[in-house]
Order: structure tokens, then C-alpha cells, then sequence
């Protein structure tokens, strides 16, 4: 039987360094996202502000979201492939993803609750300290923005703590009008409808995050890549008779990783077969990560055995 393998790193390599390359700025917007959290829930629940105390938790999922991914690119970046692990902790990152939009889900879902029970009788909110608590959130957000948006192309560890930045930032805007309102009318639902406001504004954002981490975990084809267009274009091949076995994932954040059978001929060079696929697959679909099995026809019935 003959056997090609082809692999190379270079994409898994981008990933982590690019998380590696951010993760000082991570733990930057860690640090100024906790100390403006705690000064968000003392105000709040000094006041009784339903959108300052829901901005607040919201920056508490900011904060363990943050140290998830923080701990994931630690993770990933200290313990790589070993014989019990032969990935290594690559998904440490895809997981702290997922985490972080179902800790999104919770919070939508306590900002929903704590606004519903205050129909009909909501309580006055001071304008003024939610003012002031609202803008300074809001000045922390836009920092810590500005120190994940560039990672946030490049890794979806990264691309989930900047979204739950992105959502607080609004949700800091949300407060700072709900308190102007306050502040100028002393109507009471201001407060409440900003913290429903905030919740609504969460939602699509996390199940767009929960659904692409899911789809990773799960080990579909990346998004837009034709995995059908692959078999075939690698039927066309040279000396090629049969692919089967293939099979295209995502490992982590800028990992394509691919596996296939090749069946060819018995007088057919393995090795420029083997070339020729590692070549396509490289140059016009980005994966650089590949394992090929380049097989005679005779040894191709052992695959038409398997039930899986």
C-alpha cells in the first residue's frame, strides 16, 4: 500500500501568534474591565438602576469571558501536541468562545426577567450617579475596544471577548440616554426599557458567536469552503481514480485541517500524485494541514468495509 502524508503548520502557527501577539492587550482590557465592573455594580445597586446594574453584569461576563480567552491562548501557547493530547489544547480557545455566548445568554435572560417584574412599578433611579458611573463604563469600553478590535480578524477566542466589548460599549450608551432622560423628565421606565434594550442588543450578536463555535466543535466544513468542489477537483488529478475518506475541519481559529484517500493506479508515481494534491489543496482552498493516503486499486476495498 502506498502512503502520502502531507502537512505543514503555518496556519496553526498564525493563529496562535496572533493570539500570543494580542495577549498583553487582553489582559489590559481585562484589568480595566474589572475595576469599572465594581464601580458599576456599586452604583447601580446604590440607586436601584436596572440599566446600570444589567450594564454591570453584563461587564462581569466581559470579565470572566476575557479571562477564559486569556487562559485559552496561555493554554494553547504552553501546551502543545503530545502523544495523549496529539491536538493539543488548540480548542481551548473555540470552547472559551462558547462559553462566553451562553454566559451572554444569561445575562440577556436576567435583563429580561428583572425588567418584566418591573412593570407597573418601577422605582426611582437617581440620574445623576448613573450618569456619571454610565460614563465612565462607557470610557472604559471604548479602551478596551481599541485594544481587541485588530485581534479580533484574526482569532475567534479573541473575535468573542471583542464582541462582548462591542455589546457592553452599546449597552453603555443605552445607560448613559436612559439616565438623561432621568435626569430631564424623571420618567421611571427610562431605566428599565434601557436594561431591556440591552438584553435585545446581546442576543444576535451570541448566537452568532455560539453557532460558529458549535460548528467548529461539531467539525463541519468551514464556512465556505466546497468541500464537494475539493473531491472533485481532486479527482481530476493526475493518475487519480478515486477519492474517498475526505474530510475538511477546523481545528481552531485559522486551522483548516484535511484527510483523504486517494485511489490511483499501479504504475502511477505516488509521490507526484501526493504533490499535485498537497499543491491544490494548499494553493486554491488555504489548507495547509493536510494528511493523504495515496492508495493501489487493490487496497482501496479495505475503505468500502468500513461502516463509517
Amino acid at each position: 500500500m502506498g502512503h502520502g502524508h502531507g502537512h505543514g503548520h503555518g496556519h496553526g502557527h498564525t493563529a496562535l501568534s496572533a493570539s500570543g501577539a494580542y495577549q498583553g492587550r487582553l489582559a489590559a482590557a481585562l484589568a480595566i474591565t474589572a475595576g469599572f465592573m465594581v464601580l458599576e455594580f456599586a452604583v447601580g445597586f446604590a440607586t436601584s438602576s436596572l440599566a446600570l446594574i444589567s450594564d454591570a453584569a453584563h461587564m462581569l461576563t466581559d470579565v470572566i469571558g476575557l479571562t477564559m480567552a486569556l487562559a485559552a491562548i496561555v493554554l494553547a501557547r504552553r501546551s502543545g501536541p503530545t502523544f495523549s493530547r496529539t491536538f493539543g489544547l488548540y480548542r481551548a480557545e473555540v470552547l472559551a468562545a462558547l462559553g462566553n455566548a451562553l454566559l451572554l445568554f444569561g445575562v440577556a435572560g436576567y435583563v429580561l426577567y428583572e425588567a418584566i417584574k418591573r412593570v407597573g412599578d418601577a422605582p426611582e433611579v437617581p440620574g445623576v450617579p448613573v450618569l456619571l458611573a454610565g460614563t465612565a463604563g462607557l470610557i472604559a469600553n471604548i479602551v478596551a475596544f481599541q485594544l481587541l478590535r485588530a485581534g479580533a480578524k484574526e482569532s475567534l477566542n479573541l473575535r468573542g471577548a471583542y464582541l462582548e466589548v462591542l455589546a457592553d460599549l452599546v449597552g453603555s450608551v443605552a445607560v448613559l440616554i436612559s439616565a438623561v432622560i432621568t435626569i430631564f423628565t424623571g420618567w421611571r421606565y427610562a431605566d428599565p426599557i434601557a436594561g431591556v434594550a440591552i438584553g435585545v442588543w446581546i442576543l444576535p450578536r451570541t448566537t452568532v458567536l455560539a453557532a460558529r463555535s458549535l460548528r467548529i466543535l461539531f467539525q463541519h466544513a468551514p464556512r465556505g469552503v466546497d468541500v464537494a468542489g475539493i473531491s472533485a477537483r481532486l479527482a481530476q488529478l493526475d493518475g487519480v481514480e478515486d477519492v474517498h475518506d475526505l474530510h475538511v475541519w477546523t481545528l481552531t481559529s485559522g486551522m483548516e485541517v484535511a484527510s483523504a484517500h486517494l485511489t490511483v493506479g499501479a504504475d502511477v508515481d505516488t509521490g507526484r500524485v501526493l504533490a499535485d494534491a498537497q499543491q491544490l489543496l494548499s494553493a486554491d482552498y488555504g489548507i495547509e494541514h493536510a494528511t493523504l493516503q495515496v492508495e493501489p486499486r487493490e487496497h482501496a476495498r479495505r475503505c468500502e468495509e468500513l461502516s463509517w
